[in-house]
């Protein structure tokens, strides 16, 4: 039943999400001649990606600034810039998605030559912000139930520094988010070794007790699987020795996880050769469309259960009980205990508890989850 649920709502969102405008967008980007945080650049491709999301009838646009220091890729204390788009829901629970519109050419070692180097960043990461507008343009179609806010990040060549600041500012004013989709390097579905993927994207997350990004990962790859695209979980928080602007929320104590493509062609990141040439759009709206599945989901789920208990008794089926919120409808998920991922579901209504019947809990792992929410491990 869950599967078919998703082909129906897959079929109805998957055609919204538009592979020209991608295409269109990552080319705009990448005519820059760079945009690296350091220079004026920055500011010109961030005023016309808030030009582009004002466009978008319901966004309230925001160029957000944010000061730097000086360092070993920043050239001076300075005032930088990134946009913020914010979709008012009906509560001020938010979804965030995001990508870095910032760009660096690393093949020069010293700091001033890269500053004046070539670094058009199609794919590292226009493709990311492309697909972070392209979700603006569709979701603003329609009201939600939580604030959807959509991020071009800058500074992340330096260190994480815009997303940094953004966390920050979230953490002081008490925003109350639900999830970030960190989409960065997402545009490309082979290398030059000759390896290609172009079924998957991945997605990483941490696991933490204070946040829930690994639950997030999980429930993306059950939730907004579909039948000729998927998605790939890694249990690491990113790539091997490198991050991205999501870390920056999990150090907030926020739920954040990123996406990048399967394999990543590295002499086209961080270098001149990084070009719309070397994307992929038709992976590229791909992975569009999961984060829309993902994102539409999240941003009309109820209330999260609490106090999510197994009853200890012994049986041959599995009773769970929880704090519930009026109207919430829920959901029941498990897996095998060898199993790093949901494997079955069952809607059950606005109830507080459940019996699955004829599932050992010795042998399996279950959680509860607002429907299209993140679901809470029953302990």
């Amino acid at each position: 039943m869950f599967a078919a649920l998703v082909l129906i709502t897959q079929a109805n969102l998957d055609a919204q999400i538009d592979r020209a405008r991608l295409k269109a967008t990552v080319e705009k980007l990448a005519s820059w001649h760079d945009r690296n945080t350091n220079n004026p650049t920055l500011t010109e491709a961030a005023d016309w990606l808030a030009s582009e999301l004002k466009k978008i009838p319901g966004l309230q646009v925001e160029t957000m600034k944010y000061g730097v220091k000086k360092g070993a890729r920043i050239k001076e204390d300075k005032e930088v810039v990134q946009v913020v788009a914010t979709l008012p829901g009906e509560d001020d629970r938010r979804i965030l998605v995001g990508g870095h519109f910032d760009t660096i050419n690393m093949v020069p070692r010293d700091l001033e030559t890269s500053l004046q180097s070539r670094a058009p960043g199609a794919n590292d990461d226009s493709s990311g912000t492309s697909l972070t507008l392209e979700l603006a343009r569709v979701m603003a179609t329609r009201k939600w139930k939580h604030t959807l806010v959509f991020i071009a990040f800058s500074g992340e060549e330096q260190g994480l520094l815009g997303s940094a600041a953004l966390a920050r500012r979230a953490k002081e004013e008490g925003w109350k988010i639900d999830a970030l989709l960190n989409n960065d390097i997402v545009g490309n579905s082979g290398n030059k070794l000759g390896q290609k993927e172009n079924k998957l994207v991945r997605v990483f997350s941490d696991e933490s007790d204070k946040h829930q990004s690994r639950e997030l990962a999980r429930f993306i790859a059950y939730a907004a699987r579909a039948k000729d695209f998927g998605v790939k979980l890694v249990y690491r928080k990113d790539r091997f020795g490198r991050g991205g602007d999501h870390t920056s929320f999990n150090n907030e104590g926020f739920t954040a996880v990123r996406f990048t493509e399967v394999f990543e062609e590295f002499s086209r990141q961080h270098t001149a050769e990084d070009l719309p040439s070397g994307v992929d759009f038709d992976y590229l709206r791909h992975v569009a469309q999961v984060n829309l599945r993902a994102a539409s989901q999240l941003a009309d789920a109820g209330e999260q259960p609490t106090t999510v208990r197994i009853d200890r008794r012994q049986g041959y089926d599995t009773r769970i009980t929880w704090k519930s919120t009026a109207e919430t409808t829920y959901t029941i998920y498990w897996r095998d205990t060898a199993s790093s991922v949901w494997q079955r579901h069952k809607d059950i209504g606005p109830v507080s508890e459940f019996t699955v019947k004829g599932i050992n809990k010795d042998d399996h792992i279950f959680a509860v989850g607002a429907k299209g929410g993140i679901p809470v491990e029953a302990k």
